[in-house]
C-alpha cells in the first residue's frame, strides 16, 4: 500500500506518463471488463440559503436576500419527472445550510418524494446533516436513522473539500471540522447506508494538505467499507472570494496526477471518478487512462460549481462516444455503482 511520503513525491514529481500506467494497471486489476460507466441523474439544489459564506463558493445567499430560495415541492417533483422521462435513476440533492428548516421538513420532503416515484435519493452532504441536527436539537445518529427512515438512500461526499483543518480554517471556516466530517459517514455507514468521498483540490493546499485528505478517507475505508466511490475535481474560482488569493485554477498536468495518485492511495475504494464538469469532455477521456473508471453524469441540471465558472455541458450519447473513443464499453449505471443491470 502506497505511503503518504510516496504520494507527495508522486504528486510532485515530473513523470506524468509512468504515474498514468501505474493507476491505470490498478484500473484494470479492479475492473478488468474493461466497461467505463456513467449515470443519468439530476443535481437538484433545494435552497441556496447559507450561513456558512464559504469563500470558494459563488452559489449561496444569506437569509433574506432577495435571491434566496427554498425549493416547493411541485417544483421538485416536475424535476424528478424530468428526469425520470429522461432515463434518470437518481437525484442527487443538495442545498445550503438552512437556519430554519429542521428535521420534520426533511422527512416531509423525502417520504413525499418516495410516496410518488420509485428513485433513489442520494442527498445532503456531511455539513447539511450537522447542521439539521444542530437546528432540530437532536443527535447526528438520529438525525441519519430519521433520514433513512424517511427514504434517504445514500450521502454524497460534499462539504470536503481538504479534510485538513488548516485549509478549511482558511478556506472554509465555519464549516464543519474534518473530524465531524468524517464522523457524519461512519454514522452512515454503521446504519447500513453507502456514501461517496470527494476532494476539492487546487485551493492553495500544499501537496501534503492534499495527501492529509487521502489518508484520512482511506482509513475511514479500512474502518467501515461504506464509500462507494472517490470523486476529486478543481476548485472553480470565477465569482468566489478565494479567486482573488487563488489566481490560477489547477492545471490539466495537475488533475491528472492527482487523479492517478488518488487510484494508487486508495486502492481499497472500488471507483474512483473523473470530473468533465470541471476539467471539459477531452482531459475526462485522458483521465480514464490515468485511473479513472466512471464519468460520472449527464448533469441534466449543476448550479454549484456552475457559479464559479465551469460551464461544461454534455448528452449520454456524448458521454457514450468519448468513453467508446478511449477504449472502453460504455456502462449506464445507479448511484450505488450497479451496472448489470443497465445497458
Amino acid at each position: 500500500m502506497m505511503t503518504e511520503g510516496e504520494a507527495i513525491g508522486l504528486l510532485g514529481g515530473t513523470d506524468l506518463i509512468g504515474l498514468g500506467m501505474a493507476a491505470d494497471a490498478l484500473r484494470r486489476k479492479l475492473h478488468p471488463e474493461g466497461v467505463a460507466s456513467y449515470i443519468i441523474d439530476r443535481n437538484v439544489n433545494y435552497t441556496n440559503i447559507c450561513t456558512e459564506y464559504c469563500t470558494f463558493c459563488a452559489f449561496y445567499r444569506s437569509m433574506g436576500h432577495a435571491e434566496g430560495y427554498v425549493i416547493s415541492k411541485e417544483e421538485l417533483f416536475r424535476k424528478i419527472q424530468e428526469t425520470l422521462d429522461l432515463g434518470g435513476t437518481g437525484i442527487l440533492m443538495q442545498g445550503g445550510l438552512h437556519p430554519d428548516l429542521r428535521i420534520e421538513w426533511y422527512e416531509d420532503l423525502l417520504r413525499s418524494v418516495k410516496d410518488r416515484f420509485r428513485i433513489h435519493l442520494h442527498c445532503f452532504s456531511s455539513p447539511e446533516i450537522l447542521n439539521i441536527a444542530e437546528v432540530s436539537g437532536i443527535t447526528l445518529r438520529d438525525t441519519i436513522a430519521r433520514l433513512k427512515d424517511a427514504g434517504l438512500d445514500s450521502i454524497p461526499g460534499g462539504g470536503a473539500e481538504i479534510l485538513d483543518d488548516q485549509v478549511r480554517r482558511r478556506v472554509s471556516r465555519l464549516k464543519c471540522t474534518t473530524g465531524e466530517w468524517i464522523e457524519v459517514h461512519r454514522v452512515a455507514h454503521g446504519l447500513g447506508m453507502r456514501t461517496t468521498a470527494t476532494m476539492m483540490f487546487g485551493c492553495g493546499e500544499s501537496l501534503e494538505e492534499r495527501v492529509n485528505h487521502l489518508q484520512v478517507v482511506r482509513r475511514l475505508q479500512e474502518e467501515t467499507g461504506g464509500f462507494t466511490a472517490f470523486i476529486p475535481w478543481t476548485f472553480q474560482r470565477e465569482n468566489t472570494a478565494l479567486g482573488h488569493s487563488v489566481r490560477d485554477e489547477a492545471p490539466a498536468v495537475e488533475y491528472l496526477k492527482t487523479l492517478a495518485v488518488s487510484r494508487l492511495y486508495l486502492e481499497n475504494i472500488l471507483n474512483v471518478q473523473a470530473s468533465w464538469v470541471t476539467q471539459g469532455l477531452k482531459l475526462c477521456q485522458v483521465a480514464l487512462r490515468f485511473g479513472a473508471n466512471d464519468v460520472g453524469s449527464i448533469m441534466i441540471e449543476e448550479n454549484v460549481v456552475s457559479a464559479a465558472g465551469a460551464h461544461h455541458r454534455s448528452t449520454e450519447e456524448e458521454l457514450r462516444r468519448i468513453i467508446r473513443d478511449a477504449g472502453f464499453v460504455p456502462k449506464q449505471r445507479d448511484t450505488l455503482y450497479r451496472t448489470y443491470f443497465l445497458n
